[in-house]
């Protein structure tokens, strides 16, 4: 397939029907697109959101070391063999040198490289905070376009930052460590509540069994979303152990959160965040480019001479910007 260069409305419809069509280097080069801004994303995305909502979201985020990638790595192989077509979109710290990723594809792909059933991206953050990178949410709908059964979304690391996993997946993982000291940091920080699963990897570890009578207990002082009780999972990356507990889990969390309604809710509450970032961005850049006019400098000064004040300014530009009483 051959990436639309002048971005008509032709070349839009026929990339898209190329990912419609699960053809991996339209895949790529969409995600690609979102990455660099490339206005055509836009277009892209109008195109092929219709064809969006099918696929399970799963958010996986824990402390650099945890073992996450070898997590979703298993995880992909027993989806595999029941017959699901896997995305994965690992976001990594960007290399101060490239700008891309700084642990990059093929270091993940491993024994997956070669199944058309599996689809792994790396996405450096780019300077985003938050655990995620900038183009992860239309990267995901890309996969999800594409016919991917089930989107597991790899984020940075933890800490309070990392809480934005929790506006975008259906479902989260928080996987810690015996030994790292990661259950305190958790319970500090607040991100008990952001977790639905937690897997305590490296079960064969000393302090195993401590660290899941820590989060059973500190679980049971907080309530669930809708009275769920996230279940304390235990794994083994490098064998596979507690592979299909995970799978299971997450499973009944879906049907837990379809039977009680509540699966609609967040994916509308995901989607109300979604637009108030757009709009807060866009407004941003209309608010950025007019600063660097005569009036605004103007009207700066006016205020630096204690002629105004810098809330009335403020409503004045505000106002200018999206109409209404700048008073």
């Amino acid at each position: 397939m051959t990436e639309p260069r002048e971005g008509g409305g032709k070349d839009i419809r026929q990339w898209a029907d190329g990912i419609l069509a699960g053809n991996r280097r339209a895949i790529a080069r969409a995600i690609s697109c979102f990455e660099s801004g490339d206005p055509r994303g836009v277009k892209l995305l109008k195109s092929l959101y219709p064809h969006t909502g099918s696929a399970f979201l799963v958010g996986v985020t824990g402390a650099p070391g945890a073992g996450k990638s070898t997590l979703v790595n298993r995880l992909a192989l027993h989806l595999r063999k029941a017959g699901l077509t896997v995305g994965v979109l690992a976001v990594d710290p960007t290399s101060p040198f490239t700008g891309g990723a700084l642990l990059g594809d093929r270091v993940r792909m491993g024994r997956h490289a070669l199944d058309s059933g599996v689809f792994i991206r790396s996405m450096g953050t780019r300077g985003h905070l938050g655990g995620l990178a900038r183009a992860t949410r239309e990267a995901a709908r890309v996969l999800d376009a594409a016919g991917f059964d089930t989107i597991f979304i790899e984020t940075v690391g933890v800490g309070q930052s990392e809480i934005e996993i929790m506006h975008m997946a259906d479902s989260v993982v928080l996987v810690l460590t015996p030994g790292s000291g990661d259950a305190v940091q958790v319970f500090k920080a607040g991100i008990m509540e952001t977790a639905d699963l937690f897997v305590v990897n490296k079960a064969d570890r000393e302090g195993a069994d401590k660290l899941v009578r820590d989060i059973e207990e500190m679980l049971h002082l907080a309530k669930g979303e809708g009275g769920w009780l996230p279940p304390v999972i235990r794994t083994e990356g490098k064998t596979g152990r507690g592979t299909e507990d995970l799978w299971s889990g997450l499973k009944k969390h879906r049907t837990f959160m379809r039977e009680h309604g509540l699966w609609e809710d967040r994916r509308r509450s995901h989607l109300r965040r979604e637009v108030q970032t757009i709009i807060e961005e866009r407004l941003q850049r209309l608010l950025l480019d007019r600063m660097d006019t005569s009036a605004f400098r103007s009207d700066l000064e006016l205020v630096h001479s204690r002629g105004s004040s810098p809330h009335r300014m403020a409503r004045k530009w505000l106002s200018d910007l999206i109409g209404g009483k700048g008073e």
